[in-house]
């Protein structure tokens, strides 16, 4: 313990005394470290619009509190403290992000019955020359051992025995491996030898309180819910059905007329800027390509109103013509933008589709005997899809909503861990991707890569934690329950899942998060009974 006190005021305390934990590696956060409250509360889960963290929150906090830990056993997590000889003083000052400063008095009394303890021990295991176990007299035993070392064994004798009394007043709201001994080793040695007695100061961060601005805005949320167009469940079993219909059909050589709807191109496209000072235009890389095969029926999709420029256009044939990118284009700094095409039409190809009938039927879709069938089973498909889209749109409206309505003090580590599982997510998604190999992992999940991530997202990962936070205290502020059948049921299933997959899983963790997720989808549900919401498609807003 001296080690890790004496140079520095960063170390932290897994609070299972006298167990030390530091701060998670950059690897870990590959195994799921998560955050707990030291009661077991609920912790804070991995992104998922669904996921939530259900905090413990105090109704108020007091400035400066003074109180006397008792001197009897106190329980601590799993672990219990041991009787103490007197009381210790705590004096509990609040801090920023979400810290408490827990300042500790010991008295001489209880310094001494650890010091009592420390000598019982060494005469138990010392092995002095010319004296038998058990039997060394006091004064030789500290010579033999050493002044120090005895010195150093009392004082985390007594940081033992006294952290567990002294942490009772934050029992509950106290977040796992936050809690550090801001006062140095060498601070507390200076302090026992004068005085015979030790002060030290813990600081241990806590689940953050949660302010809403207005106090009860999410009982009558107001949510616009934007659409993408695409998601249309006609419009988009529409367009499957023309693109099974096309893959059916065969590209034919155009010889006697000009580009038409329905037909295929392969183009060379230039662009340059259009300047008033023409030595100053300059050539968009984004907006050229070589080869590129062009379905008329997607003309809008690749640039709005292209088609209309280059319709007519015959194999062999060369256009330029003026263009102004639109406002809404993807690409923000081409919004505006005035510019010069130039296309060359290299080949021209028109379909030779099968008419569509009940006799392709089987060959559009497998199993179908008629194009009704086909259409109504695509519908259905395309139903579901966009309903699961829809819901997936409103769900994340109504978080976005939530998170701008309340204050949070996030806590350092909680905003680490919360990062650091983001980080960890899109690591095991880019490996499933891209099958990287060891060197290519160390050097995305090295201490660096994680730094940088949780400074880029930095506001990213605030709102998610935020969004968690709030939807935890709805469902604790609206007394709102889940089925324990359902809690049973979502369990098994996961371990199914993860049994299939012969996967690890911690069977606890996994009744906790599927408790979070039920608990999450209740309050969003809960939330979107009494909230107006408005669906409008993206095209509206542009």
């Amino acid at each position: 313990m001296e080690s890790l006190c004496a140079t520095t005021a960063q170390t932290f305390f897994h609070f299972k005394p006298p167990s030390i934990s530091h701060s998670p590696s950059s690897a870990h956060f590959l195994k799921g470290n998560f955050l707990k409250p030291i009661n077991k509360i609920k912790q804070f889960p991995a992104p998922y619009s669904r996921q939530f963290f259900h905090p413990h929150h105090p109704s108020h906090r007091i400035n400066l509190t003074r109180f006397i830990a008792s001197a009897a056993p106190a329980a601590a997590g799993n672990d219990v403290a041991d009787k103490l000889p007197a009381d210790i003083l705590v004096t509990e000052t609040p801090e920023p992000n979400s810290r408490v400063r827990l300042s500790v008095e010991v008295p001489a009394a209880v310094c001494d019955d650890c010091y009592g303890r420390v000598i019982k021990e060494f005469t138990k295991q010392a092995k002095v020359p010319g004296f038998r176990p058990g039997k060394v007299p006091e004064s030789i035993l500290v010579s033999y051992v050493g002044k120090d070392n005895v010195k150093r064994a009392t004082i985390e004798s007594i940081l033992k025995r006294t952290l567990p009394h002294a942490m009772s007043s934050v029992s509950g709201r106290a977040l796992e491996d936050s809690i550090r001994i801001s006062t140095t080793f060498p601070e507390m040695e200076s302090t026992y030898s004068s005085m015979k007695s030790l002060r030290y100061d813990v600081i241990v961060e806590v689940v953050p309180e949660v302010k809403w601005n207005p106090e009860d805005g999410y009982k009558n949320l107001k949510i616009v819910v934007e659409i993408d167009k695409e998601i249309d469940a006609q419009t988009a079993a529409d367009q499957e059905l023309r693109r099974r219909h096309k893959a059916l059909g065969s590209l034919k050589i155009v010889v006697d007329r000009g580009l038409q709807v329905g037909d295929v191109a392969v183009l060379d496209v230039s662009a340059m800027t259009i300047e008033q000072d023409e030595s100053t235009a300059q050539s968009i890389p984004s907006a050229e390509s070589k080869g590129f095969q062009f379905d008329t029926e997607d003309g809008d999709r690749v640039l709005p109103d292209f088609l209309d420029s280059i319709i007519g256009i015959k194999r062999g044939e060369s256009r330029s013509f003026p263009y102004v990118f639109p406002d809404s284009w993807k690409q923000e700094d081409l919004r505006g933008v005035r510019a010069q095409f130039t296309v060359d039409c290299k080949e021209l190809f028109y379909r030779d589709l099968p008419e569509l009938n009940d006799a392709i039927a089987e060959k559009i879709l497998s199993g179908c005997s008629t194009i009704e069938e086909v259409k109504g089973i695509l519908l259905q498909k395309f139903l579901e899809m966009e309903q699961t889209a829809k819901e997936q749109a409103t769900d994340n409206a109504i978080l976005d909503q939530l998170y701008k309505m309340v204050e949070v003090d996030i806590p350092p580590s909680l905003f680490e861990d919360q990062g650091r599982q983001l980080y960890g997510a899109q690591l095991l998604q880019i490996q499933a991707n891209m099958k990287l190999n060891e060197q290519q992992m160390a050097s995305l999940s090295s201490p660096k890569a994680v730094r940088e991530f949780l400074e880029n997202q930095k506001e990213n990962i605030a709102s998610i934690i935020k969004q968690n936070v709030a939807v935890g205290d709805i469902f604790k502020r609206e007394n709102l329950q889940i089925l324990t059948d359902e809690v049973v049921k979502e369990v098994e299933n996961s371990i199914s899942e993860f049994k299939s997959h012969n996967q690890d899983y911690d069977e606890e963790r996994v009744k906790e998060q599927v408790q979070e997720v039920l608990e999450g989808a209740k309050v969003l549900e809960w939330l979107k009974e009494r909230a107006e919401i408005k669906y409008i498609t993206k095209q509206e807003t542009e």
